[in-house]
């Protein structure tokens, strides 16, 4: 039998019989005496203090667990793992999903309108995100000129499309027909248009 109490002279000098130190409460590795004097090994693995830890379980992986303040939390924040996304139009936006992320995803122009983005779709002297246009404007352009008399009617002035003309270069309006002429009353007669 282990000894719990000592009593030297009528005074206490220990006295375990009333601690309550089990094995399970003392660190791993670490030794005591019970109250019955007997040593004991703790077998306790408690190895942090987590009384003052902020992680909510929004802020935990998925499937993970960790210890705060004292209780063990799950996470729930959802993995994403490498999400990947495209941008079709000037405007639009990607909303970047709640959620770890791994770091290897991507969003970028879509296919469809990045082969749109060269050269030759690009005004001469314009960089479009980092591609220099070397269009002049005037690529497959058909200029016509053409020469039309005003009447009193309104007139349209278009190119002759059907002839492969597809834009004016000139419009020369000839000025309104004016002319006298001696009439049988023996008067002018003045014609315009």
């Amino acid at each position: 039998m282990a000894i719990n109490k000592v009593i030297y002279g009528g005074e206490t000098l220990i006295d375990l019989t009333g601690d309550t130190v089990t094995a399970d409460k003392i660190l791993s590795g670490f030794t005591a005496h019970d109250k019955g004097g007997e040593p004991i090994t703790g077998t306790c693995e408690y190895d942090v203090d987590s009384s003052d830890a902020t992680a909510a379980v929004a802020e935990i992986l998925q499937g993970k667990t960790a210890y705060v303040r004292g209780q063990k939390l799950t996470g729930t924040m959802k993995n994403n793992g490498a999400v990947t996304g495209t941008i079709s139009s000037k405007d639009e936006e990607y909303t970047i999903p709640q959620g770890h992320h791994d770091g290897s995803g991507k969003v970028g122009i879509s296919a469809a309108e990045k082969e749109k983005i060269i050269p030759d779709n690009i005004r001469e002297g314009i960089t479009l995100l980092g591609v220099e246009g070397s269009m002049s404007g005037t690529e497959d352009a058909k200029p016509q000129a053409k020469t039309v008399t005003p009447s009193t009617k309104e007139q349209t002035v278009l190119p002759n499309s059907e002839e492969g003309y597809n834009y004016l270069s000139q419009v020369t309006v000839k000025a309104i027909p004016y002319n006298e002429s001696e009439n049988p009353a023996g008067g002018t007669t003045v014609t315009i248009g």
